[in-house]
């Protein structure tokens, strides 16, 4: 599983037709995208590290961007749902709720630096490599910005809806 963190957004454009084809040309099978976020689905014979590298380079050479692009494991991503600390609001309002996965592993003081400039209700929690932001009145009234989440985290990090979170595992799943 591959999260493009900025794509289709502010002008950065790459259409999940090209996506699939780049990732099938670096050598992944069975490639599936999931919206125009940069949600990729596949299989590989590499570990993370190397996937994320490999499709951040393609995405370099081909539309002259930087795109950050954090991988998980199929066995990894089916940990993140049932993990979630906000259930309730997994069920009520999934949409806004947030899972947030970072390049490197989260920084110690990560949730309370987050929490701290939290103004319009968020609450921050974590499980295991996920942070997870509810927003009881929705991310747009949130001053939260991406620059401080990465501060806090200690490096690039992208973020899905719980929705998002498990419609990807159901397409893992099938």
């Amino acid at each position: 599983m591959a999260l493009l963190r900025a794509v289709n957004v502010g002008g950065r454009k790459l259409p999940m037709a090209e996506l699939r084809a780049h990732c099938a040309e670096i050598g992944w099978s069975n490639v599936r995208t999931y919206i125009q976020s940069g949600n990729v689905v596949f299989d590989a014979d590499c570990g993370p590290a190397e996937a994320e590298a490999a499709l951040e380079a393609r995405i370099k050479q081909d539309y002259g961007y930087d795109a950050p692009t954090i991988v998980r494991t199929a066995a990894q991503w089916r940990r993140f749902a049932p993990a979630c600390p906000f259930p309730e609001a997994a069920r009520e309002t999934p949409n806004y709720l947030l899972m947030l996965l970072a390049k490197q592993p989260i920084a110690a003081g990560a949730v309370e630096a987050i929490q701290a400039r939290a103004t319009a209700g968020e609450i921050v929690r974590r499980a295991g490599d996920a942070l997870w932001i509810h927003f009881p009145s929705g991310s747009g009234t949130s001053k939260l910005t991406p620059s401080q989440i990465d501060k806090a985290i200690g490096s690039p990090a992208t973020s899905r809806n719980h929705r998002t979170v498990v419609t990807l595992q159901e397409m893992l799943d099938a």
